[in-house]
């Protein structure tokens, strides 16, 4: 099997392990041995119903987004025990001030030891560690990063060799290309189109699920290419200079100035997208990326200008420049940049919403116009300051809704104080729910707000057949009778419905591989919502590995785990 990570359904990388998700046992009837397939992106294998656990070693992964901020405990049997009701809907401060958590001695033993004063220095450490080793080291993300880094740093070694002439000469043509490329790597409007044509040709049911799970993987991890892309580009951009600082008698100091400041603008995106920044204060990275992106590309436009005018002969600058302009590589490369930054922006508009609040740890908003399944949208209270994406629930009719939990100031300011409008990108983007509509038969298990981005697929037509498990507590109290009413009057083996209020906790491991059984899964999407940010010393990538290790498909069939 294979594993992917997202979260919320809104930031999507890959969490692959050492050891394949597929457990076999000897075979109870003559059916022939498992098979395994490694390909590019990931594994998929053939499984078979095991009792074999313990070949499934712990990993230390975790989820990438800001909004799963967990520690990570070694004791997974105790851990499985405590985490099916971490979505009881208390926010970060009344877990603080419920401390004294009804824990296992050994549990009770290490948060007493990590409470000492000494400790504090240790958790920065290691809060660092895991936020640099996240999701391990031979994550499809961090492979496509080391492939982008390795093309480019052989064209600059090339380069500066004497070997590539070409790329030589046409050093900032090459930053230009890679920044060019990170931004297809995150346009919505591209890859809207991208993820429909996956869709498309892969979503038959002759389509090897190999390939399916393949294309997958890789659409969940081009902010690996982003990020490869990013760094070549300031590479690519400092050997430029470099060059051009050897001879500065053919150019002028406004050149030189102008490609300065877009490398310090380049450096300083690249740095507040750090993971120890970006995961601890998003707000800064997001503000920082946006308007230090928006700087160099003003100043882009700037330095194609200048260079493109310049005759070093007479050292002045040309007033007619069309004829030449047109003839620049880098113009066209530009403008192309330039038009895909431009189109969310575009669509940007300030929309009338109806906001209820069932309880006070979420918050329903609606919108009119009704929108496909698996498709999300993003929210902002100011469109200059935030952005906050959300899984978005539609018949696709006549309206659509956001169910937000009530974890930061926004969403809490959601509950306390509705606003009649909201700013909202018209152009919604595909994301890993999407893609289900690519398969045949799916599990979606499913703790508290984690549902919403999967509801859709309940409540209009859609090409696959859809399994929830979904696991909270307090259902008509916290989500709202509507909702509840959704999940209501479905047969029984396609919707199974856990209040953990009123049946208590549950091993949703077991669950899931009961259902997962029962339907016939390809493929199983565990996604966990926690509104708590700390919460040591548990982490919801343990329980994914939990039902990892236990999981066990139909003998004869294919399944892949994606945790979101």
């Amino acid at each position: 099997m294979e594993r992917f990570s997202s979260c919320r359904g809104v930031s999507f990388e890959i969490k692959p392990h050492v050891n394949l998700f597929a457990i076999t046992s000897p075979p109870i009837d003559e059916s022939p041995p498992t098979t395994r397939t490694w390909l590019l992106w990931g594994s998929v294998s053939k499984v078979a119903a095991s009792t074999t656990s313990s070949i499934m070693g712990r990993s230390m992964s975790r989820t990438s987004s800001h909004f799963c901020d967990l520690d990570i405990d070694e004791n997974q049997d105790e851990y499985d025990r405590i985490l099916p009701d971490i979505e009881e809907g208390h926010d970060k401060e009344d877990h603080k001030q419920l401390a004294p958590l009804p824990l296992p001695p050994s549990l009770s033993k290490r948060r007493s030891t990590r409470e000492q004063p000494s400790k504090v220095g240790k958790a920065k450490g290691s809060r660092l560690s895991v936020i640099l080793l996240d999701q391990g080291l031979f994550t499809v993300y961090k492979r496509l990063f080391v492939v982008c880094m390795a093309l480019n740093i052989t064209g600059l070694v090339l380069a500066a060799t004497g070997n590539f002439p070409y790329a030589r000469n046409k050093a900032t043509l090459f930053s230009i290309g890679n920044i060019l490329a990170l931004t297809i790597c995150r346009s919505e409007a591209i890859l809207r189109v991208v993820f429909w044509l996956a869709v498309n040709l892969l979503g038959w049911s002759w389509v090897p699920l190999q390939l399916k799970t393949a294309t997958t993987s890789l659409l969940q991890s081009l902010g690996g290419i982003h990020s490869g892309c990013g760094v070549s580009s300031v590479a690519w951009l400092i050997y430029a200079l470099v060059l051009t600082l050897k001879d500065r008698e053919n150019t002028s100091p406004e050149i030189i100035g102008v490609a300065s400041s877009i490398l310090a603008l380049l450096c300083l995106s690249s740095m507040a997208a750090f993971p120890l920044v970006r995961h601890i204060h998003h707000n800064v990275f997001e503000r920082t990326h946006r308007f230090a992106g928006w700087t160099a590309l003003a100043l882009l436009w700037a330095f194609i200008l200048l260079t493109t005018s310049y005759n070093p002969k007479t050292r002045s600058y040309h007033s007619q420049l069309e004829s030449r302009l047109i003839k620049q590589q880098e113009f066209w490369l530009t403008v192309v940049i330039t038009i895909l930054i431009l189109i969310p922006w575009l669509t940007v508009r300030r929309v009338p919403v109806k906001v209820t609040a069932p309880s006070g740890h979420a918050s329903i908003i609606k919108f009119s116009g009704g929108v496909k399944a698996g498709i999300l949208g993003r929210i902002s209270p100011s469109p200059l300051s935030e952005w906050h994406a959300f899984g978005i629930i539609s018949d696709n009719k006549n309206e659509h809704m956001m169910l937000a939990g009530a974890v930061g100031d926004f969403t809490k300011s959601l509950v306390s104080r509705p606003p009649s409008h909201l700013w909202v990108r018209q152009v919604h983007f595909a994301g890993l729910p999407y893609l289900v509509n690519m398969y045949n038969r799916v599990l979606v298990v499913a703790t508290g707000s984690g549902i919403c981005v999967f509801l859709s697929f309940l409540l209009q037509p859609c090409s696959a057949n859809v399994c929830f498990l979904w696991v909270a507590k307090g259902i008509e109290q916290n989500f709202g009778k509507e909702i509840k009413d959704w999940m209501s009057g479905h047969p029984k083996e396609k919707v199974i419905v856990h209040d953990t209020a009123v049946l208590g906790r549950p091993n949703v491991s077991q669950m899931s591989v009961d259902a997962a059984k029962n339907w016939g899964a390809e493929v199983v999407i565990v996604t966990i919502y926690c509104q708590i940010c700390s919460l040591p010393p548990f982490g919801i990538t343990s329980q994914t590995e939990s039902l990892a290790s236990k999981f066990a498909a139909p003998t004869g069939s294919q399944a892949g785990l994606f945790d979101a």
